[in-house]
This record gives structure tokens, sequence and C-alpha cells, in this order.
């Protein structure tokens, strides 16, 4: 494949100045400076929305469609009310696969062989929907899955799960992997349940997700292309710390530990096992690069299946391998590419092997050119640049010949997809309607689902040809909050503190806004990693909330900043050891911009967020006391040497390395430096940020008689949910109308 060539950096910069002349004729559009978008106030809508509407209003979201392909074709699985159709619109197709009338009758012979169930009761259509293969369905029938050929519409199988079974995983060899407690588990088609690895040490886990989701893990169990194997985590947390969490719902209170390792303490141990399931043995792979203190992620399966790539990062998480073990006897294999950084290396993907190959694969870095680009390797160690795009770019698929990507190269607030041809290294974009796509490739690449919304559109799905020969729409969905009243909101930019780059924010005017007048703003503020609140999707990815206060006469602002996603590496890794710095001094600039608008109120600024965004509310209030009035901080972040190890070695180090930065950022020592009013609220289980943090700082805050508003949530975990939170929002909501 030849390299990124002149040509395609000439079309990027050519697709940049149309950009670039676009935002130029929408800001002189609008009074506001940076403003690249606005939907104005609806004049239609009456109603006003509630905190029920706003926190739990379900209803209130746009229309989605499921998208579902069969294997082997260009087919879509839809449920409709009369059945399981089969459908590829552009080709005029459509076949009932299961009538509800096959689906019972399915059901019911299943019953009659002896199969639990009521065969009175009518089969709900469609409660569950995943292809095992080309021709058998996995149906969802009450409390069991049922295997259906769709051939002969004949039931092949029909199982239920344990009680206490999770993290299942289906497999077309019939071997349905699934956790309990700390084990891990298969069961045949017809319910007959083996175990793989039991654990009777509350250590010892098994098939479970380890490093607390980080490094893209969001699972234990890696299935093998046919499904005779099976590769999975073997965590021990021996040495890990614990922290009590307590449960008040019993008589006399009861204590729960939690293990917890935080920065610069004892972490797990994490261990990699294969399961034959005709063999009944088991190997572990010879993971030991970096010892005791090293993260395994990014399992892959080769295609024949004789090896396992696993990406194997230090405990600094600056060096990371990626490794081949031979599957058959865990030996090691050899190291394909090795990657280092002196702030942090950050796997977040398996790799892709193309199709057809069991050597040639796709990997995805920022470590090499700054941006997250797709990398055409060999299991040789071959390393090639495959997307060439100063932009964050997204795998989707490949057919062997053409990889399909989707990339922020249009816009860091808008997904397009975009395929790059392996032999020549052209490249093609496949959608052109503004806003945010997300993606479903058909099997074979030759067709692919999209879906997308922009600021003014509540949601789109097209059946798209690869070829570009061929569009058919598939839902336009209405606009769910047609009946209410929502205001203005506007799409801009504002410059970094650094000048180095533009960050997007999301304004929304106050009802029935008046330029004359001056109104109060609350900054709604994450700011941390892996986010993105700013994007050109419907309403901007407004939360509700935001519209709630708006309608209530605050300006609300939301703003990313240096640290967040899909701006590239520099971008993001510029928080490195100082956490909240960055992003304090970018989140002041959008301050200073809001400021200077006739209509802002400067003495009335409040601040909320949740989390990061906890964090960095106290951050602000504390550092800017002159400028922030209110704060109502959520689980906050106060001192990272008690966060999580994987996390907060990653951007900040270790303790010991970065006492300094360490210091720096800590809140403990802000808390004489409040003056402004500052509500907490924190779940008094929290498994995340642990509760200490937040009462630390109450009690630097006695200790310096400074006075500070809490309110715990006795029985929740990180996040406040269901029917609570519209007491939480309520108290969030009263506390800046009492006081800004």
């Amino acid at each position: 494949m030849p390299p990124c060539g002149r040509k395609f950096i000439r079309m990027k910069h050519r697709t940049n100045s149309v950009l670039v002349a676009v935002f130029l004729a929408a800001a002189q559009l609008n009074a506001q400076p940076g403003v690249f978008a606005t939907r104005p106030q609806d004049s239609l809508g009456t109603k006003m929305l509630t905190m029920e509407d706003s926190e739990l209003g379900y209803g209130l979201r746009p229309e989605r469609m499921q998208i579902v392909w069969r294997p082997g074709t260009a087919c879509m699985t839809v449920c409709e009310d009369d059945g399981i159709h089969e459908t590829n619109r552009l080709d005029g197709y459509d076949s009932l696969l299961l009538s509800s009338s096959d689906m019972e009758a399915i059901a019911g012979a299943g019953q009659e062989a002896g199969n639990a169930g009521d065969s009175g009761q009518k089969v709900p259509a469609c409660s569950f929907v995943k292809w095992l293969d080309g021709s058998r369905l996995l149906l969802r029938v009450r409390d069991e899955f049922c295997i259906v050929d769709v051939t002969n519409k004949k039931l092949t199988g029909r199982f239920s799960l344990p009680d206490g079974a999770q993290d299942i995983v289906f497999n077309p060899s019939g071997y349905h992997v699934f956790t309990k407690d700390n084990g891990l588990y298969f069961c045949d088609n017809w319910g007959n349940a083996y175990p793989i690895a039991e654990s009777g040490d509350r250590n010892i886990i098994y098939g479970q997700y380890v490093s607390r989701n980080e490094f893209g893990i969001t699972g234990g169990i890696f299935l093998s292309g046919s499904g005779r194997k099976v590769a999975f985590y073997r965590k021990d947390e021996s040495a890990v710390g614990t922290f009590p969490l307590l449960d008040i719902t019993t008589r006399t209170g009861t204590l729960s530990e939690l293990k917890y390792p935080m920065a610069g303490m004892a972490s797990e141990n994490v261990r990699i096992g294969v399961y034959d399931f005709a063999a009944n043995t088991t190997v572990y792979l010879a993971c030991d690069d970096f010892g005791y203190d090293q993260y395994l992620t990014g399992v892959t399966w080769s295609p024949d299946e004789r090896y396992i790539l696993v990406q194997v990062l230090d405990r600094s998480q600056k060096h990371m391998r990626l490794n081949m073990y031979d599957a058959g006897t865990g030996a090691f294999a050899g190291t394909v590419l090795s990657e280092d950084n002196d702030k942090f290396v950050e796997p977040q993907d398996p790799v892709w092997f193309l199709e057809g190959s069991t050597t040639g694969f796709i990997y995805r870095t920022d470590n090499r050119d700054g941006y997250k680009n797709l990398y055409l390797c060999s299991i040789d160690g071959d390393v090639e640049r495959l997307t060439c795009t100063d932009a964050d770019v997204a795998y989707v698929g490949n057919d062997g010949r053409y990889v399909y990507y989707t990339s922020a190269e249009v816009s860091p607030v808008e997904n397009h997809l975009f395929s790059v041809d392996i032999r020549t290294g052209k490249t093609r974009r496949h959608t052109s309607a503004a806003g945010w796509h997300e993606i479903s490739m058909s099997p074979g690449c030759v067709y692919f689902a999209d879906t997308y919304s922009s600021l003014d559109v509540p949601g789109v799905v097209d059946l798209c040809s690869t070829s570009g020969k061929g569009r058919a729409n598939l839902l336009v969905a209405d606009n769910p909050v047609k009946d209410f009243q929502f205001c203005e909101i506007s799409l801009g930019t504002v410059r970094s503190a650094d000048g180095k780059y533009d960050n997007y924010y999301r304004l929304i005017k106050p009802k029935d806004f008046d330029p004359t007048r001056k109104y109060p703003v609350i900054l709604y503020v994450y700011g941390g990693p892996h986010s993105q609140l700013v994007r050109n999707t419907w309403l901007g990815e407004l939360r509700r909330w935001e519209m709630y206060m708006a309608q209530h006469g605050y300006i609300v602002y939301i703003q990313d900043n240096r640290g967040t996603l899909n701006r590239g590496a520099d971008f993001e890794k510029a928080i490195y050891g100082q956490c909240g710095q960055a992003e304090m001094a970018d989140q002041m600039e959008g301050i200073r911009m809001l400021s200077g608008l006739d209509y802002v109120d400067k003495d009335r600024i409040g601040v909320h967020g949740w989390s990061y965004g906890g964090f960095m509310t106290i951050s602000l209030i504390t550092n800017y006391p002159d400028i922030f009035k209110v704060a109502v901080a959520g689980g906050p972040v106060i001192d990272w040497k008690w966060y999580e190890v994987m996390y907060g070695e990653r951007y900040m180090g270790n303790p010991a390395a970065n006492p300094e930065g360490y210091a720096l950022t800590s809140l403990i020592s802000k808390a004489a430096d409040l003056k402004g009013k500052l509500l907490i609220c924190q779940g008094a289980v929290d498994n995340v940020v642990l509760w200490q943090h937040s009462l630390n700082f109450i009690r630097e805050c006695i200790r310096n008689n400074v006075q500070v508003d809490y309110f715990p949530y006795p029985c929740a975990q990180h996040n406040v949910l269901g029917r609570d939170r519209i007491h939480l929002m309520d108290k969030v909501t009263m506390y800046f109308e009492d006081y800004l």
C-alpha cells in the first residue's frame, strides 16, 4: 500500500477550507461570536418541563431503531406486529421469517417436550433477537431462550439460566458461557450447566471484567471464532485493600467490604485462561512482561484460532507490548509491536483481522502520529499507517479490500463514515448530511445502516450501499418535544487558554429571552477524559435539566475543554500530572466570553457537575471565588490519592513520583478558600468515588470554620437513579433558586 500521499492531504485541506467558509458565514448570521449553529426557541409548543419530564421522560427521547443483520447476508432482521421479517429495502426484498403464530407453535412444541412454561400463554413478539449463525435465531420467550432454525421453523434448543447468572455470552457452538458469583460456567442448548472455573476464594474471580472497566474492558469472556474455545480473565484481588460500605437497610446496619485499589497502593493481578470445551482443559497465557503489576487488554483471537493477541501494559501505563500467545499451550509466541510514551499509552481497542487473512490486522493508536489513526499490521511485525488524517478515527469494518471507519475530520462535533482502499490508499466519504452518524455495517460490508441526528434533526435511519448507488430511508423520527416550549440553543467555539484549540460549547438562552435584561448563568461541567458533552446531535447533546433551568430564567452553558475526547493526543494529554488545571483554564475562557455579553449578570454565575465534574465544580469555586457565587458538586473527587490505580495513575502518575501534582490538585487545601455557597451531594455507598472524598472535604471545612452544605443519598452508589433522581435534581435546582 502506498504511504499517505500529498493528494490525500490536499483533499483534506480543501474540505477544511469549505468548513471554514461555512463557519464564517454562520458566525456572521449570529450576534454572539463563535456561534456556528442555532436552534431558535420553539414558537408552537406551550408546555413546560416538569422535573419528572427532565429526569424520567423516556417518551421525550427520539425514536430509535434496532439494527440486526443476518450473518452471511445483506439483510436486516426487523420485528413487526405480525412477526420477524428479513428485509433489504434497497433490493426491494422482504420476507416473513417467523410469524407470531409460528413463534407460539414453536414455544408450545418445546413445552410439550417437557420444558418449562405455560403453553396457554401467548409468546411475546421479539423481546430478544440474536442470530447465532445464518440459519438459527435466538429468541427470548418470557424467562427462557429459544433457538429456532428459521429454514424449517423448528425448535433446536431451549434453555434458561440459573438464578444469579450474569455476563452471558451466547455461543453458536452451543456452549453458552456465563458467570455466577465468582465462578465461570457454560450451559448447552437444553440448559445443562457445567463449570469452567469455580472459586472458593472471594479474592479470586473468573470471567468478569477487570481493571475497573478501564482500557476499553467491558467483560471478561472472549469466544474463539468457531466457539470451540473461550478465553477468560482470572482476577486475584488478594493484595487489594478494602473500603467499608454501610448498608443502612438492615436492623443494625451492615458493612460490606469493597475491594478498591487506590493510586500508589497494591493492585489486582490478572491472568488470561483458555478453556477447550471438547477436551475440558484449561491453559493460561504466559503474560509476564511486567510482573504482578500489569494490565491485560485487547484480547483478540486470530481467525485460525492458533493465537491470541493481548496488549500488555505496565503499571506506569507508559509502555505497552502487543504480544502473541499460542492458544493451545499458552506459550509466548512473540511481540508484534510496542508503544512507549512519557505521559501514558492508553489502549482502548482489540485488533481487527482483515477479512480472509490470518496474519494481517488493523490496529488503532494515537501514539504514533498524534491522532487515533488506523494502521495496517501483520503478526510478523509490519506496521503501516492506513488512515491519514489529523483527526481521531474509529474502526467500523472491512471486507479485505476496503476498511471502513468513522472520523472527526469534518468537525470534532460531527462523525462521518469514510473508507480507505488498502491497495491504493484512496479514501472516500460515505455520509454527507450534517450531524453525528452511527454506523452498523452489514456482513461483507455491502450495505450499512446510517443512524444520525443533528441540532434540528431528531433522528434518521437510512439503509445505504457502500458503492454509493443506493439509499433507502428506514426511519424519520418525530420531534418528541414538539409540545414543549424549548428555548434557543446555540453551538459555538471559544479559544482554549493556551491559544491552540477551539473548544466547543452549547449555550441555552432563557425562555422569552430579552437581550436588554441580565440573566444568571449556570455552568454545567464535566471536563474529564473520555467525555464529549458538545456534539452536533439532536438538541446538541442536551440534558433536559439544562432546558428545565433555561425555562426558569437561567442561561445554561456547557463546554468541552482540553483533556476531553476526539481532538488528538496533545489535546487529551494536556492534563497529565495536573488534573483540573488546564481544564479550569479553558472553562474560564468560556466564562470570560460570557461575561462580555450584555445580557449576562456577571455577579450571578453558578457551576454544577458530578464525579469528575464534581471535582471541577469545587476546583472552580475555590480557585475563582470572586467569579462563582453558587456551586453544587455531586460525587466529587477531592484528592486523587484516594482514587483508583488504573485511572488515577494514568492521568496523575504514581503519588510517590508526582507529589507536587497531587498536592496542587488536592481540594483539601482549597477548603479554606471557599467563599460562595457550596452544596455537596453524594451516594453513601458510592463504589467509584469513595465517600471519604467528600467527608474529608467537609472535615476540612469544619477545621477552617467554613460553612458548607451537604446532602447524602444513603442507598445510592455513584449515581442517583430512578425516582430518587427527581429528589436530587429538585435539591440542585432549589439551591440555585435560593442563592443565585
